[in-house]
C-alpha cells in the first residue's frame, strides 16, 4: 500500500542500510527534499528476511536500498553471504515494493562489467562481473528488475565521502604517517563524492525518469594515483610524494576492474543533468 504525500509533496521514504556512507549523506538530502524518511540500519532490518522487509517497506512512497555485503574481497572466499545481502536481500525488497506499491532505488556497481573496455560502459552494456561480488551485485540487479518494475538501478563506481572508511581519507591520513606512499595507475574510474550520490538520486526521482538502469558517478575520469595526488594537492602538501605503481604490486583475493569508466547518456536523455567533475567535488571534501 501507498500512503498519500506530507505537506510538502514528497511522500515517505525508507532508506536501507542506513549506517552506510552512502545513507550518511542520502538521509538528509531526502529529507531537504521534503521526504519523510525511515532510515533503517542492519539492527533495524535484515534484508535476508522476507517478512522484515515486507513490514519495513509498507506505508512508504519510495525505498531506496543502499544495504549491500560491500567487503570485496571476502566475498571471494564466503560468496554464500555475499549473495544472500546483494542478491536474495535486494529480491526481498524489490517484491515487497511492488507487493507494497512503492517505488524503488537499488544501489548496484561498477563491478558487474569486466573493467578491460576503454570507452564509458553504457547502462544496457552486457554484464561480465570477474568477482564474487560483481556476481552477486548482478544478481541483485536482475532481481530488482524481475520482480519491481516501478524501480531505477542506479551503478555508482569508487564512493568516498564523510560517513565511512574511503581511500581519499586514507591517503590523508598515510600523508601523516609515510614519507612517500604508492598507489596504482592502471586503474581508471570516477571518484564520485557520496554527497553528489545523494542529490542525483533525489533528482532522479523528483524528474520521474524513466525506469531501468542508470549510471550515478562523477564527470570526468582518472586512475587511483591520479586522485591520490589531487586529495594531496588540495590539502597542501606535495603530490610528488604520490608514487605510481600497478596493480600487479598490490595482489588482492578479487579481482578490481581496470576499466570503471561508466556513461551517462541515459540520464542526460531523460533531461537529468548527471552529476559534476569528479575535480570539483573532490576540491569540496578535501580542501
Amino acid at each position: 500500500m501507498s500512503v498519500s504525500p506530507d505537506a510538502s509533496g514528497a511522500g515517505r521514504a525508507l532508506v536501507t542500510g542506513a549506517s552506510g556512507m552512502l545513507a550518511h549523506d542520502l538521509v538528509p538530502a531526502l529529507r531537504a527534499a521534503g521526504w519523510v524518511v525511515t532510515a533503517m540500519d542492519r539492527a533495524d532490518l535484515d534484508v535476508t528476511d522476507p517478512a522484515q522487509c515486507v513490514a519495513a517497506v509498507e506505508g512508504h512512497d519510495l525505498v531506496v536500498n543502499t544495504a549491500a555485503y560491500t567487503r570485496v574481497d571476502d566475498a571471494e572466499t564466503d560468496e554464500a553471504a555475499a549473495f544472500a545481502v546483494n542478491a536474495v536481500g535486494a529480491a526481498n525488497v524489490a517484491r515487497a515494493c511492488a507487493r507494497g506499491g512503492a517505488r524503488l532505488v537499488h544501489v548496484s556497481t561498477d563491478y558487474v562489467f569486466d573493467g578491460t573496455e576503454s570507452e564509458p560502459y553504457a547502462v544496457d552494456h552486457p554484464v561480465a562481473p570477474r568477482s564474487a561480488y560483481g556476481r552477486t551485485k548482478a544478481a541483485g540487479e536482475w532481481a530488482v528488475r524481475a520482480l519491481c518494475p516501478e524501480s531505477w538501478v542506479v551503478r555508482t563506481a569508487w564512493l568516498y565521502g564523510a560517513g565511512g572508511p574511503n581511500f581519499v581519507a586514507t591517503m590523508l591520513r598515510l600523508a601523516t604517517e609515510r614519507d612517500t606512499v604508492s598507489v596504482v595507475d592502471d586503474q581508471v574510474g570516477q571518484p564520485t563524492w557520496t554527497v553528489d550520490l545523494a542529490d542525483l538520486v533525489v533528482r532522479l526521482v523528483a524528474a520521474g525518469a524513466p525506469y531501468g538502469t542508470h549510471h550515478g558517478t562523477s564527470s570526468g575520469q582518472t586512475t587511483w594515483f591520479g586522485l591520490a595526488r589531487a586529495a594531496f594537492e588540495l590539502n597542501g602538501l606535495d603530490p610528488q610524494r604520490v608514487l605510481p605503481t600497478t596493480s600487479d604490486a598490490f595482489p588482492r583475493p578479487a579481482p578490481r576492474p581496470g576499466w570503471s569508466v561508466l556513461s551517462h547518456a541515459s540520464l542526460t536523455a531523460a533531461g537529468v543533468a548527471p552529476i559534476r567533475d569528479w575535480r570539483e567535488a573532490l576540491s569540496l571534501f578535501a580542501g
